[in-house]
């Protein structure tokens, strides 16, 4: 019998789970184990809640969690409750799946002023993530700066400027949806250091800006480059985006709010408080390698909020050897060291969608197959010894059937056409199981 312990529960823990049940069978004993209570990770947490169909993934991680030789382990922080020395020494083999739930410094001055927020955070808010469940987005100012050229960022104005009616059918947490309701913020700068050509935005969001009730998206047309120039993006899949943002400049449309796309501009200092907030941008060019250099022209934005989506890091944890500079764990293919290995976001960095971690789990999983083959006797206690240890630490782990209980609370108590009301304490969680 092999031993696997999968140290987070989000897309790339369950496609790493699935692929090493798939290779070993009933050979293997699986535990899935997160902090939290409840499984799912980036889908739970970090998917716009009015992306209901890309939640939807999270049917096909239930089929794996199901499965005998699958077992969820929740409410259990590695790093924490349990050392990463200690999991290695109860299973064959620890595969650090925790994504990258840490939002990347800016390194401007400023940055930590209260009303400067990660996207970490400000999705954790609205999602209903339990670490952010009390944080309070200053959304009396009339203008909101989101720093970043990602599909998070086209998160973060989207839900910035939706309507009550625009978010039915999705599930961001009540907290969240009253306060938005009673924003005062009309104008949303999203800054981008390069261009249009070099933006990382799929045409699904981008498209999403072009049918917003009380919002339109604005571009300027000095922005681009001759049109013949796009075709050299057919290859990199960014002609269709860059072709929605021509039609925003072409054709721009005045409402209520407006999201504004600065392109060739970089934040170098905040400052202020309030709503008398503000940011001092410097204009960019790019240089012939493509990088964007600064000009020394400056101008200031108002700005009663930023949010900054430059990306995530994975979170340094005593025993596994860290790559600074890139915000994830030191690996070679996956591999950390013996019986120690990282997929995901945590293997990566902070890249590719949610169905690249598939070949990536199982990419790893066949690498731990080629160093511990089917057949052979792994001889560690796996789960057993963790729930003994578990059990001298008094620490109350959760499983999933207990998650389905958390879930089945949740939509009793979701709003009208809310797929849930999201459970946003860990305590409420607990208590809900009677472990409080």
């Amino acid at each position: 019998m092999r031993h696997f312990a999968i140290v987070g529960s989000g897309p790339a823990g369950f496609y790493t789970a699935e692929a090493l049940a798939k290779a070993y069978g009933n050979e293997a004993r699986i535990d899935i184990i997160d902090k939290l209570p409840v499984p799912y990770g980036l889908i739970r947490f970090g998917v716009a809640p009015d992306h209901q169909s890309i939640k939807k993934v999270s049917v096909r991680y239930d089929k794996v969690a199901d499965s005998e030789n699958v077992r969820f382990v929740g409410n259990v922080a590695v790093g924490d409750g349990v050392s990463v020395e200690e999991l290695c020494g109860l299973y064959d083999a620890v595969v650090m799946a925790t994504g990258a739930p840490h939002d990347r410094k800016l390194g401007i001055p400023g940055e930590d002023l209260p009303g400067v927020l990660g996207s970490a955070a400000f999705v954790g808010w609205y999602n209903g993530h339990p670490d952010f469940a009390d944080l309070s987005p200053p959304l009396d100012g009339g203008h909101a700066v989101v720093i970043g050229n990602g599909n998070v960022a086209l998160d973060c104005a989207r839900v910035l400027s939706k309507t009550e009616a625009e978010f039915e059918g999705s599930d961001i947490v009540r907290h969240a949806l009253e306060a938005l309701m009673q924003s005062g913020i009309r104008t949303i700068t999203i800054l981008g250091r390069r261009g249009p050509h070099q933006i990382a935005m799929t045409p699904k969001e981008l498209g999403e800006l072009g049918h917003l009730e009380a919002a339109a998206p604005q571009v300027d047309p000095a922005d681009f480059p001759p049109e013949a120039a796009d075709e050299a993006l057919e290859d990199r899949g960014l002609a269709k985006s860059v072709g929605l943002l021509r039609g925003y400049a072409a054709a721009p449309v005045h409402k209520a709010k407006e999201i504004i796309f600065d392109f060739f501009a970089r934040p170098v200092k905040i400052e202020g408080a309030g709503a008398e907030q503000k940011v001092t941008v410097e204009r960019t060019r790019l240089d012939e390698d493509g990088r964007a250099r600064g000009t020394g022209e400056t101008y200031e934005l108002p700005a009663g909020l930023v949010i900054s989506c430059i990306g995530y890091t994975s979170p340094p944890i005593v025993g596994i050897p860290y790559d600074d500079r890139g915000g994830k764990y030191k690996n070679e293919d996956g591999v950390i060291d013996d019986g120690l290995y990282a997929v995901g976001w945590a293997r990566r960095g902070p890249s590719g969608t949610i169905g690249t971690n598939r070949p990536d789990g199982y990419e790893v999983a066949a690498t731990i197959e080629a160093a511990m083959p089917p057949g052979s006797a792994g001889g560690k206690t796996g789960g057993a010894g963790l729930d003994a240890l578990l059990e001298e630490r008094d620490i109350l782990a959760t499983d999933f059937s207990d998650w389905r209980r958390i879930e089945q609370a949740e939509a009793a108590a979701a709003r009208a056409g809310s797929p849930r009301e999201k459970i946003i304490s860990t305590a409420e969680m607990l208590k809900l199981l009677g472990h409080a």
